[in-house]
């Protein structure tokens, strides 16, 4: 058997003694004098994953691995993700403690004012106003699962990719620094530092693993805080499946993509880099995001299981197949845990950068935001003669985000008086035809309102001109390949799950007041020994470590 194996035969057999041991606090003290009550820290995103999703999970099945984390350590049942609820701003808030706002990450398909286009070489003579893109499309070869370091023998050999994710991205699809004519790297765009950077300055190892390579960003500004980045690409041709289909389109080769991250995780817990092949110590900070979840909160169906919900909050038989899996992949990791005797010096946080809207069904209104745009660009050219399209990028996935080549208040104004005079007709979750009204928008923040809504100043680079809050079940696409998306302010986005198990958590406790998942940064840092204003998110916002009760 490869050491990157997960033996799931015996995890469910150590669980029961685990979940007393996992609470014991460890003697060790941090690299800035403050007591340590661990040695490593585990954090598990799960994306598309709410609190609801785990409380239906537990309750029945009260001895799976899921039942005794949440059992072994504090469970806070309010806990609320960003707003934009979108991969990036929610992991990236995981791990710097800031908000949209502080951070200046909004989505994963993002605008600045004051960046040069990508491919940009004479600056001097560019215009201001460039795409900041941090999905799979920076990867040399976004079709690899390698992302282009060409690896032969994928998928068997993908543990074998390197550690250095920032060499898989290819610098002529970044935006380019006006000053210095140079390209812009994920690590370079994120304005504050990353848990990793203050564990790393602390003399510890640090490891992640996540689906593009792009999530370098997580290094942080300095560009060294994850010593072993393992990003295989999520969006590249899944291998052995119909050309065309990525491992997000059919939710077995998700499942499949996600382990080859938990053999990675399995092999950091047993002291190795994540290919099983240098012996380096275990992470201090190390962890993983799934995305198995969501692919099955969105798919309508797959494997021949219907996805999403059943009825509110009721997951159908995929979703309920994919907690399964979880469960099985927590108690590997739990297991291995034990098995390697870190038990009692190893705190584990289970989250979510974000979750999935609509979680009922009858609520779906599928809309095209393609006609919504064109009819707003037609608009404002028709009240301005010889004026270009208004909106130069959106990202509409259930939120509305765009950003405008006028950034007058009269022209944000102008933008949401068109949308919310928009009425038309969608299509629910059978495809029949549904009836929308405000462009399927309950609030819009402009010009100055929605700098408000992200707490920075009016004419800042980065942050919408226009922000929409989508109406309860609104998802914007242009077909019926999808019955859930994220994205918004909604409560069915934003409401994940917060479990803190392990060395000095509490077991059986449960915390009901709010808490947000940026307090999960300062959190590691506590735990560790650190200083968890280090962080400077945490210092800007105000961030708190989570309340033991």
């Amino acid at each position: 058997m490869s050491r990157s194996a997960v033996r799931l035969t015996t995890a469910l057999a150590v669980l029961g003694g685990l979940s007393t041991a996992l609470v014991a606090p460890a003697a060790a003290t941090g690299g800035h004098g403050r007591p340590a009550t661990a040695k490593h820290v585990l954090l598990l995103s799960v994306d598309g994953m709410h609190q609801s999703d785990l409380a239906w999970y537990v309750s029945r099945h009260p001895n799976s691995a899921l039942a005794r984390l949440v059992g072994g350590g504090t469970e806070y049942t309010h806990a609320q993700t960003t707003v934009p609820s979108d991969s990036f701003p929610g992991m990236v808030g995981q791990l710097t403690g800031g908000d949209p706002g502080t951070t200046g990450v909004y989505y994963d398909d993002t605008y600045s004012t004051t960046l040069l286009p990508a491919g940009t070489t004479d600056c001097a003579a560019a215009t201001p106003g460039a795409e900041v893109d941090l999905t799979e499309d920076l990867d040399k070869n976004k079709d690899s699962l390698d992302a282009g370091q060409g690896l032969a023998g994928l998928p068997g050999s993908i543990l074998n990719l390197t550690d250095d994710a920032r060499s898989l991205i290819d610098p002529s699809k970044l935006p380019v620094d006006p000053t210095t004519c140079q390209p812009v790297y994920p690590n370079s765009y994120l304005k504050v530092n990353t848990v990793f950077e203050v564990a790393r300055d602390a003399g510890l190892r640090t490891a992640w693993s996540d689906k593009h390579a792009a999530y370098d960003i997580l290094s942080g500004p300095s560009g060294t805080g994850i010593q072993d980045l393992f990003a295989p690409e999520i969006n590249s041709q899944a291998i052995g499946y119909p050309a065309g289909e990525d491992w997000t389109q059919d939710n077995a080769a998700t499942q499949a993509y996600d382990s080859y991250k938990v053999d990675a995780v399995v092999n950091e817990i047993d002291g190795y880099d994540h290919s099983g092949a240098q012996k380096v110590g275990t992470p201090a900070v190390f962890g993983m995001n799934f995305q198995s979840v969501s692919t099955a909160q969105k798919l309508p169906s797959s494997d021949g299981l219907k996805g999403g919900y059943t009825a509110t909050g009721a997951p159908g038989p995929l979703l309920a197949n994919n907690l399964d899996y979880i469960d099985r992949q927590v108690g590997a990791f739990v297991a291995e845990i034990q098995r390697q005797h870190l038990a009692g010096s190893t705190t584990i946080i289970l989250s979510a950068k974000h979750g999935q809207s609509p979680i009922d069904p009858a609520a779906l209104t599928r809309i095209d935001d393609g006609p919504l745009l064109d009819g707003l660009n037609a608009a404002w050219k028709a009240a301005h003669p010889g004026a270009g399209d208004l909106v130069v990028h959106s990202v509409d996935d259930d939120a509305m985000l765009l950003w405008l080549s006028d950034r007058s208040q009269a022209a944000a104004d102008f933008a949401k008086n068109y949308l919310l005079h928009q009425s038309g007709t969608g299509n629910d979750i059978n495809g029949a035809a549904k009836q929308y009204t405000a462009a399927g928008l309950s609030t819009v923040y402009a010009g100055a309102q929605a700098a408000g809504y992200f707490h920075v100043k009016p004419g800042d680079s980065r942050v919408p001109d226009l922000f929409g809050v989508a109406q309860h079940g609104v998802v914007y696409t242009g077909g019926q390949s999808k019955i859930a998306e994220h994205g918004g302010a909604a409560a069915d986005d934003r409401d994940v799950p917060l479990v803190v198990s392990g060395a000095a958590a509490r077991p059986a406790a449960r915390v009901a007041s709010s808490v947000e998942t940026t307090q999960i940064a300062p959190t590691i840092l506590n735990l560790l020994g650190l200083d968890p204003k280090s962080l400077q998110a945490v210092r800007i916002d105000h961030t708190k470590v989570l309340p033991a009760r």
